[in-house]
């Protein structure tokens, strides 16, 4: 995609949620997973690439004592429909009888954040917590549930704060959707 189709297609969608909005959930978010975890000490997993922007700035926000790696797990790999979990990086830092919370920018289906627990879980994890900036609403049943959700969004492809579209925009401070096209 050339810069002039990016920013085109930027120009031609709907914005979901804007900055504002967004910083609103994050410090809602901080002070549920605050009130649940402080006294867990738990090790925070960033799912890489798309949670970067969110744990980077949830982080900050979340005022106790924590440990910090991260995993790259993906279904995507630049598409814009997903396929098997690709494992790409694994944690460093030993999840065995760990309160592991574990970051991701969007709970779509699922499947990702389910093979994620699972496989941290069977690691020895004694709890794992999924945190999600946003959940996407798609009108059936997930095969994992996030412990805290900041925004929700349509059943429509978005991205900006971290989610990409063809690799591009996650740098964007708000969460757009592409616009939808008749078939």
């Amino acid at each position: 995609m050339t810069t002039e189709e990016a920013r085109a297609l930027l120009a031609s969608a709907e914005l979901l949620h804007g900055q504002a909005e967004i910083e609103i959930a994050l410090d809602h978010l901080a002070r549920e997973i605050g009130a649940r975890l402080e006294e867990k000490r738990p090790l925070v997993l960033t799912v890489m690439g798309g949670a970067v922007v969110f744990a980077g700035q949830l982080l900050p926000r979340l005022a106790f004592p924590l440990e910090c790696d991260f995993l790259h797990a993906t279904r995507y790999r630049e598409a814009l429909s997903g396929a098997v979990v690709h494992w790409r990086v694994e944690p460093e830092k030993p999840v065995v009888g760990r309160c592991v919370l574990v970051l991701d920018d969007i709970l779509d289906e699922g499947v990702t954040l389910a093979a994620i627990k699972e496989r941290l879980l069977a690691s020895g994890a004694a709890e794992v917590w999924l945190a999600v900036l946003v959940e996407k609403e798609i009108g059936r049943a997930k095969p994992v549930r996030a412990d805290f959700v900041g925004l929700s969004v349509p059943n429509r492809y978005v991205f900006g704060y971290g989610m990409d579209v063809k690799g591009l925009w996650r740098n964007l401070p708000a969460i757009y959707a592409l616009r939808e096209t008749a078939s």
